[in-house]
């Protein structure tokens, strides 16, 4: 099988085929997780407003799958407090009900209280069997304001309920594909290796570093390139229309009275078009977001001026005791959902579910295409799961294994409770020199995987085993040159910006500037034997991907 894409469907997908021994080969022309899979509310969640639109099997089985990350990737997946300020008793009532029987309906400004219990009922009961966290429960407008003196003063009181979070986004899609790779040998994921057309039984790939083209002979393709979905279908000779994604973007603030506001929880609320919007803390700073506007070439799409403000005023209005400017964003990122091409008159009505579609073979073409639309974060298991099947259906095998209760990678073994922590410190400082905080850093970014770090820390490249080797960098006192040299070597790190945007947060938070910029590229260059002209080039596409895409100005010093 061949999955192009390497997206969090196609990663999900790979470690799913491995797990049945099949030969499967995954490649993707940029960095594994660089799109829309980057781009996400770092939330891991059932979609309560789906129920608005009587997508009960979503939520149900976005539920589960919820339950099952919060279990199977506990060193990234965590549970997450969210609060809904409640704005009047019974606004939306009316036009939620006849969205939910598709009579039509306009979007309300606010749900109103019968609304947000009705919808957490439902959530409540999805999860009577398999409860992982508490039940939802509703505040009076003194106690909330109480608690939180900064919220609008116009709420008529909050609903609080449990989701989940998650940390490092783009790791857990690296590790679903290490996994893959450990679990199946013939197994093999591939970053900057781009398709480039089909015909007969053959498909052409491009190395993109080399610029050489090789050809691979599968016995189907996996489509799960998102957003490009039609563009990889016409390079396979297919003419669709199946994509209609919509733009999210989103906003990192460095804003402590915002970030204090929080308390830890996720403020769920809506703008005043009636959108969905989201505030949440993230690594020590504050995510809020986001859009959800038509776009055409996915390729062309950044965060402009008009979402930041809207994003900044909708905060505001949730908060006007809050002093929150442009200042105070360090960072913004934007991806486009894949959602099924539609022509509803709102982006809202377009559903978030995920299907398969199959393209058969042609007589240009002798092997079937199956494109994999739509989806979210949450759900990649189940689809992958449904997907895997439909596959082995095809080469005539049956499933060997099941992924319900299959560890991601540091999730693995992960101390859970407080005595395993003590437990899993204690052994690695005595083996290592390390200090807790160290220790305690690193199993927050690496979960078990944290013991090979760890160890790899301090063992000099000679093979000496010494704690001073794991000595800070110049310029960020978090990170070590050995854990940058080991994050370099074993995790498909190719070019600066994979290492500061995916392996690491350090360029979304805030926390690069021209100083750690030189000391990493001086690493990256030693380790990839890059000459001072490609160091420069480097250099050069990293200052231009932070700026046009992140917003992130980096100053050189002439």
């Amino acid at each position: 099988m061949l999955i192009v894409g390497g997206g969090i469907n196609g990663a999900g997908l790979f470690r799913e085929l491995a797990l049945q021994g099949i030969d499967v080969l995954l490649i993707d022309k940029s960095d594994f997780c660089a799109g829309a899979s980057a781009a996400s509310s770092r939330m891991i969640h059932g979609g309560l407003r789906y129920l608005e639109f009587g997508e009960f099997r979503l939520v149900k089985e976005s539920l589960k799958e919820r339950n099952l990350l919060l279990l199977n990737a506990p060193h990234y997946i965590n549970p997450l407090p969210t609060t809904i300020p409640v704005l009047s008793w019974f606004s939306g009532a009316a036009s939620s009900i006849k969205r939910f029987l598709h009579l039509g309906g306009n979007r309300p400004a606010h749900r109103g209280a019968l609304m947000v219990k009705t919808g957490l009922m439902f959530y409540d009961v999805f999860t009577r069997k398999t409860r992982l966290m508490p039940r939802h429960k509703f505040t009076s407008r003194v106690e909330a304001l109480a608690k939180r003196p900064a919220l609008d003063p116009n709420i008529i009181g909050t609903a609080t309920y449990h989701d989940a979070w998650i940390s490092y986004p783009e790791r857990l899609c690296l590790e679903l594909l290490l996994d893959g790779e450990e679990l199946f040998p013939q197994a093999r994921a591939m970053n900057y290796v781009s398709l480039q057309s089909g015909a007969g039984d053959m498909v052409s790939l491009r190395d993109e570093l080399s610029g050489d083209v090789l050809q691979v002979r599968p016995r189907a393709v996996v489509n799960a390139t998102g957003a490009w979905i039609d563009l990889a279908n016409r390079a396979l000779t297919h003419e669709t229309k199946m994509i209609g994604g919509t733009k999210g973007s989103h906003l990192v603030l460095d804003n402590q009275d915002l970030y204090e506001a929080l308390q830890g929880e996720m403020i769920y609320y809506e703008t005043d078009d009636g959108r969905v919007s989201v505030a949440l803390p993230w690594l020590g700073k504050a995510l809020i977001g986001s859009t959800d506007i038509r776009v055409g070439d996915p390729d062309e799409v950044r965060c402009d001026d008009d979402e930041i403000k809207y994003i900044l005023d909708a905060i505001r209005v949730v908060f006007p005791g809050l002093k929150v400017d442009r200042s105070d964003v360090v960072s913004h990122f934007c991806g486009v959902r894949p959602l099924k091409y539609s022509d509803a008159s709102a982006t809202v009505q377009v559903s978030r579910d995920h299907l398969c579609s199959r393209i058969d073979p042609t007589a240009g073409v002798r092997f079937p295409v199956y494109a994999l639309i739509g989806g979210k974060w949450t759900t990649f298991r189940a689809l992958a799961e449904q997907v895997t099947d439909r596959l082995l259906e095809q080469l005539g095998q049956t499933r060997c294994r099941g992924s319900h209760s299959l560890p991601i990678g540091g999730g693995k073994d992960f101390p859970n409770s407080e005595q395993e922590r003590r437990q899993w410190t204690d052994r690695l400082r005595d083996q290592t020199g390390l200090d807790d905080g160290r220790l305690a850093a690193l199993l927050a970014r690496y979960g078990s995987r944290a013991e090979q770090v760890a160890q790899f820390l301090v063992v000099e490249p000679a093979g000496k085993l010494t704690g001073e080797s794991d000595q800070p960098l110049r310029h960020h006192q978090g990170y070590s040159r050995r854990e940058i040299e080991f994050i370099i070597r074993h995790e498909r790190v190719v070019h600066l910006d994979d290492l500061l945007l995916r392996r690491t947060a350090i360029a979304l938070l805030g926390e690069l500037n021209a100083e750690l910029l030189e000391e990493l590229v001086e690493i990256m260059a030693e380790l990839h034997q890059w000459s001072a002209e490609e160091s420069r080039e480097q250099t050069r596409r990293t200052l231009g991907i932070l700026r046009e895409r992140h917003g992130v100005d980096i100053e050189l010093p002439v």
